[in-house]
């Protein structure tokens, strides 16, 4: 799988937007728009015939070193009836294969360990562990890319960053690698630094922050090709009302604009320009008069513009776009960020946004949306990866009250539990609907981890995907056949 996916990589085709290797299959994401699943299946089946896909001197050997002094490694050698010398050799005799990287940024699922030291996960997962953290469980193991919770067994610690941001190449594994562990000592790396995308101080400063809200970011269409490394999607969560505010003021589809969560913000104007807010659920005023949405409108130097939570109105979510789009830095060719890979972050009171280039104001356009409130919301699915009637009738007949709701997914609560099951880490895809083996649905969302454990019976139809971006806590959900439910995912050798 890890050769198809090279041949793949090195023959990129128009419109495919990700490729992601699991242990025992290749995600590949594209744009219907721009290319037809046929012609996928024909680009699959020539990268499958090109003779370096058997080769195994295309793999990339990495040599790790390793100071063995992990917190579990007395542990691990006393239930294995070895010594901790003995462990230590062990798991460094001999290479393992990169399966797959994901959970979160960087995270190297490896394998397999040697028998002799192959033990369950820790029954109390802890809290969290420093980066270039090396783990055991079962018959893998892994080095931790950042900081994260881990119910693995820590052995010791890379004395070399598997992940730096600011590196010209920021990952030292991808999948298909074989990684070798040398025994050595010394410090431990010194952190990096978080990628700051937001420029402190721009050529054209418009809008002081002079109340961020809660998780207001600056976002674009996303970040491509990056599920490989387990770097999340990120981008407007609502990308066709994200659109629409770009268009409204002029601007570029996919030029970068502000995502304003539930709780609102405030911003100072700086520079006169034309601003246009497309969303649900808030309100915007300029020194205290109330613009409509879905409508541009001009900013004077010096006034104030408020978003706050609107009264018994559905959603919680909007852009407010700027006549020639924010000023903001790129990592891996998008703007947006990605909190958890420490790439970017919320705005924060007293940042400065600047507009990326002059043009021409529009004030006045104005967009009249259909779209009626309902209770419950009515999300639309097709068949998933691993459908199955019993799961499939377990979603559709029920209603399901959300009960937690944020960029990585929305947790519905229903009174009969989803049939679920364990199945080997493979690519998440957008919207999918994840089950949890306490049998909750998770429906998963742009800064999602890029691989899962769990059954995917679901996925929600790209039509649905702006409507799930809007709900929040305490909404009512009904999950419903789309007109054309069933989906077969397997494409050629891909799944």
């Amino acid at each position: 799988m890890h050769e198809l996916f090279r041949a793949l990589h090195r023959a990129p085709k128009q419109g495919v937007t990700d490729l992601v290797p699991g242990y025992a299959s290749l995600y590949v994401e594209y744009d219907a728009s721009l290319v037809s699943r046929s012609e996928i299946a024909a680009w699959i089946g020539r990268a499958a015939s090109d003779p370096s896909v058997s080769d195994p001197e295309a793999r990339r050997s990495i040599d790790l070193p390793v100071a063995y002094d992990g917190e579990d490694l007395d542990e691990v050698a006393e239930r294995s009836g070895l010594t901790v010398r003995e462990v230590c050799e062990l798991h460094s005799a001999t290479p393992y294969q990169v399966h797959a990287v994901g959970f979160t940024v960087g995270f190297a699922y490896l394998a397999e360990v040697d028998p002799r030291i192959r033990l369950p996960r820790r029954d109390t997962p802890r809290r969290s562990v420093p980066a270039n953290t090396v783990a055991v469980a079962e018959a893998q193991t892994v080095v931790y890319a950042v900081a994260s919770p881990s119910g693995w067994h820590v052995i010791g610690r890379a004395l070399l960053p598997t992940y730096d941001p600011t590196r010209a190449e920021p990952f030292l594994l991808a999948p298909g690698d074989l990684v070798k562990f040398r025994p050595s000592s010394g410090p431990p790396p010194a952190p990096s630094p978080n990628v700051e995308l937001i420029p402190g101080t721009p050529r054209s400063p418009v809008l002081q922050v002079a109340r961020a809200g809660l998780h207001d970011l600056v976002v674009d269409r996303g970040r491509l090709f990056g599920g490989r490394f387990g770097l999340a999607r990120s981008g407007a969560l609502d990308a066709e009302s994200a659109r629409l505010a770009n268009q409204l003021v002029g601007a570029k589809p996919d030029d970068p604009l502000l995502e304003i969560s539930r709780s609102g913000g405030s911003y100072l104007v700086v520079d006169d320009a034309t601003l246009a807010f497309v969303g649900y659920g808030l309100r915007v005023t300029v020194d205290g008069d109330e613009r409509p949405p879905f409508t541009s409108f001009s900013v004077r130097a010096r006034q104030r513009v408020d978003v706050s939570p609107a009264a018994n109105e559905h959603g919680c979510r909007g852009y407010l776009a700027m006549a020639g789009g924010i000023e903001a830095r790129t990592f891996r060719g998008s703007a947006s960020p990605d909190v958890r890979g420490r790439i970017g972050r919320p705005l924060r009171t007293g940042d400065l946004l600047g507009r990326s280039r002059n043009e021409a104001p529009l004030p006045g356009r104005r967009f009249v949306p259909y779209r009626p409130a309902s209770s419950p919301i009515v999300l639309r699915l097709v068949h998933g990866p691993q459908f199955t009637k019993e799961a499939w009738y377990a979603l559709t007949m029920q209603t399901f009250t959300v009960s937690h709701a944020d960029r990585m997914g929305v947790v519905l609560h229903g009174a009969e539990p989803v049939p679920s099951g364990d199945i080997l880490s493979e690519a998440v895809p957008l919207g999918a609907v994840q089950v949890t083996s306490g049998g909750a649905p998770i429906v998963l969302l742009a800064d999602r981890g890029t691989l899962g454990g769990y059954a995917k019976p679901a996925v929600l139809h790209p039509a649905s995907l702006r409507r799930v971006a809007q709900v929040r806590e305490g909404d009512r959900v009904r999950l419903l056949p789309s007109p054309r439910p069933r989906y077969d995912w397997d494409v050629g050798n891909a799944s």
